[in-house]
């Protein structure tokens, strides 16, 4: 699977932004798809992700309330709306596909999933 996301770019504190990633393949359906995101100087962390079939979403509680993940599998794309942003949400985000996990907690964790975007730029001014 080769993911490519984009949709970033340079908002003010208080807007909104939607990242997308498409994925290549026709097996986009069997996938977790989580997104993650890394400040400068910072380790990479965890965002949201989304089951294989949209049936089960799972939030960082720094975004819980104004990110919201979602997935079109007829499209092989899924997204992350992302609302009330922050300056401290300013990071390079990367989309992920990973193996339909069997623990919750495996959404939660980069190194469970298998294939990863180029990443795209939010940066949120102040």
């Amino acid at each position: 699977v080769q993911l490519q996301a984009s949709g970033g770019g340079l908002v003010q504190a208080g807007g909104s932004l939607r990242l997308s990633c498409a994925a290549s393949g026709r097996t986009f359906s069997t996938y977790a798809m989580g997104w993650f995101r890394q400040a400068p100087g910072k380790e990479r962390e965890f965002v949201a992700a989304i089951r294989w079939n949209g049936a089960g979403t799972y939030y960082a509680d720094s975004v819980k309330g104004r990110f919201t993940i979602s997935r079109d599998n007829t499209k092989n794309t899924a997204y992350l709306q992302m609302n009330s942003l922050k300056p401290e949400d300013t990071a390079v985000y990367y989309c992920a596909a990973g193996p339909r996990f069997s623990v919750d907690s495996y959404y939660y964790f980069g190194r469970r999933y298998d294939y990863w975007g180029q990443g795209t730029q939010v940066t949120v001014s102040s």
